[in-house]
């Protein structure tokens, strides 16, 4: 099996989870969104779950998933012959970083329309974390080689939100999911302004699409789970043209209740005020 990065606590220690097991699932969680508060622990390159506190965990953090998720799904359901998910595999660890100015501002890109996985979408900085890398570590690396930031030590500060049980593709009638991850939301507060880190921002053009511009009016809204996930109704044109509210998981909505969001229209990047 490749490289362990998420475990749970179900006998008194650390167990490797199978690809194919909703990892809300085994920790008791019921149907729908949640939360369920989850005590958890943060090793380099490895993070420990667990439905009760443990030595070594820090305090708990709110663990959600889709009501659609393909794996609670498929724990209900009999086998499809030769529809076999992969033995040799665990769930994956990724880190998504809600990047916060000084004048309450957070930072969401938008992914390009090249990439094989949601593209054209509205997300937070984040990606896998690299075997041995501290989870700041590779939150911070994400933010640097999606948008070029890079955040001076002992100019941020960071709180753990929550965490998500993310599968893709995201429902079963879309075909059986070939990754399955555990997403760690960081709230990275920095010094600067939203002026001030724009500035430097440069993105990848192979992560995300378009080039920096100026600003637009803000309108308002409440950030919400991504919904066309959660109807087949929905085309795929549709799905691109979703806006950064409707692709974040609740931790961001938790953050930021009602918000502000400034969009430039000719760059991948929402300045979304706190308020």
């Amino acid at each position: 099996m490749a490289a362990v990065r998420v475990q749970l606590l179900l006998s008194g220690r650390p167990e490797s989870v199978s690809f194919a097991r909703s990892v809300c699932g085994l920790l008791g969680a019921g149907p729908g969104l949640g939360t369920w508060p989850i005590h958890y622990s943060l090793k380099r390159g490895r993070l420990v779950l667990s439905s009760r506190p443990f030595p070594g965990a820090s305090a708990r953090l709110p663990l959600q998933r889709p009501p659609f998720c393909p794996f609670a799904a498929l724990e209900e359901r009999p086998r499809v012959p030769g529809a076999e998910l992969p033995t040799d595999r665990g769930v994956d660890l990724g880190v998504a970083v809600i990047l916060q100015s000084s004048d309450k501002t957070v930072l969401l890109t938008r992914r390009a329309r090249t990439l094989s996985v949601s593209p054209n979408l509205w997300v937070p900085p984040g990606g896998h974390v690299e075997l041995e890398e501290e989870l700041l570590d590779g939150g911070l690396r994400e933010l640097w080689e999606e948008s070029g930031l890079h955040l001076p030590q002992g100019q941020f500060s960071w709180v753990p939100l929550g965490l998500w049980e993310s599968a893709y593709p995201p429902r079963l009638s879309w075909g059986l999911p070939k990754y399955h991850h555990i997403v760690l939301y960081l709230l990275v507060i920095s010094q600067e302004s939203q002026q001030q880190l724009q500035a430097r921002i440069q993105p990848n053009p192979s992560e995300c699409s378009g080039t920096r511009g100026g600003w637009k009016s803000p309108t308002s809204g409440p950030a919400h789970v991504h919904p066309p996930a959660d109807d087949p109704n929905h085309g795929r044109g549709q799905r691109e043209s979703q806006h950064w509210n409707q692709v974040c998981p609740q931790a961001l909505a938790a953050t930021s209740g009602q918000v502000k969001v400034k969009k430039d229209w000719r760059a991948p990047q929402y300045w979304a005020g706190m308020v």
